[in-house]
Order: structure tokens, then C-alpha cells, then sequence
């Protein structure tokens, strides 16, 4: 079964890449995946909270729910060490350096989904806005050739996870 996800999870990473190549998407997926990194997320709870009456409650929330996803996306991707689809592959020309060698989950995918997750609960009419956002994030990763389709659907289950552990849904 386990040889069956993974096949599953290769061949689809080919097709999305290959996608990207032939619509020609590669420098929109390097400027959507760059709008994940962490200091992105610091400037918009802080713009937020010195600016919007909401905003001290969606710091409050990113704060707690990132100190809960953090240290849990560390201990997975640092115990189950799985290699990058762009240092695995035979073949595979890669654009991108990533930032360290393992893929599961996607980090830049869990931090998206905090903050999408986050927003939701926040500011619900945003949610989907912020989850187009997230996706589009975890969509980039593959496009980029830094991981594997299932590493982006952990990122945004542990991502999604975090939060709604730290501000159940009533």
C-alpha cells in the first residue's frame, strides 16, 4: 500500500510540474511561495493589530497556534527525513535551493494554512481568500520542484490542525 501512495504521489508531482513547465508558471510560483515566508506573516499581524479593532486577536491567535506548529513540523520532518523531490529524482532540474534537505510536511504550506486558518476564524468573510491564498502557496512548492503533493497536504493538515487545537470551532 505504502509503494502504491508513493508511485501515486510521484506521478502526480510529474504532472503538476509538467503543467507548470508547459503554461509557463515557474517565476508567478517563485512570487507566490516568497509571499510564504515567515516575515510576511510578522508584518501583517503586526499592520493588523496596530490598525484593525480584530487584530490583536488574530496575533494572539497566530502567536499561539505557530508555538504549537512549530515545533511539531520540526520533530516530523526531522523523524521522517524525507527527501526533496528535487535532490531524489533522477532527471529532475531543479530552479530553486530549498532551504534544508527533507520535504515532509511542507513548512511554507503549515505556516499558510496557520495564517489561513487563523484569518478564518477571525475575519470569516476573508476565509476564502486566505485559503485560495494557502493553496496557491502549497500548489508553488510542487510547481518549484521542492515537494511531493502528500508533503503539501500534511503541511496543510498540520497547519489547519494547529489552529483549530489552540481555537476549537464552536
Amino acid at each position: 500500500m505504502l509503494s502504491y501512495i508513493t508511485d501515486l504521489d510521484k506521478r502526480m508531482f510529474y504532472r503538476i510540474v509538467g503543467l507548470s513547465q508547459r503554461h509557463g508558471v515557474y517565476d508567478w510560483a517563485k512570487r507566490i511561495s516568497a509571499t510564504g515566508d515567515g516575515h510576511v506573516y510578522l508584518y501583517l499581524a503586526v499592520g493588523l493589530m496596530l490598525t484593525h479593532s480584530q487584530g490583536q486577536s488574530l496575533f494572539n491567535l497566530l502567536l499561539a497556534s505557530f508555538l504549537v506548529e512549530l515545533p511539531l513540523y520540526l520533530l516530523l520532518k526531522n523523524t521522517i527525513r524525507r527527501t526533496r523531490p528535487c535532490h531524489a529524482l533522477v532527471g529532475f532540474e531543479k530552479g530553486l535551493e530549498p532551504s534544508d534537505r527533507f520535504s515532509l510536511p511542507s513548512g511554507h504550506t503549515a505556516a499558510a494554512f496557520v495564517m489561513a486558518t487563523s484569518v478564518a476564524q477571525v475575519y470569516p468573510v476573508a476565509a476564502p481568500l486566505a485559503y485560495l491564498w494557502a493553496l496557491s502557496i502549497g500548489a508553488s512548492r510542487i510547481a518549484l520542484g521542492v515537494h511531493y503533493p502528500s508533503d503539501i497536504a500534511a503541511g496543510a493538515l498540520l497547519g489547519t490542525g494547529a489552529v483549530l487545537l489552540v481555537h476549537p470551532v464552536i
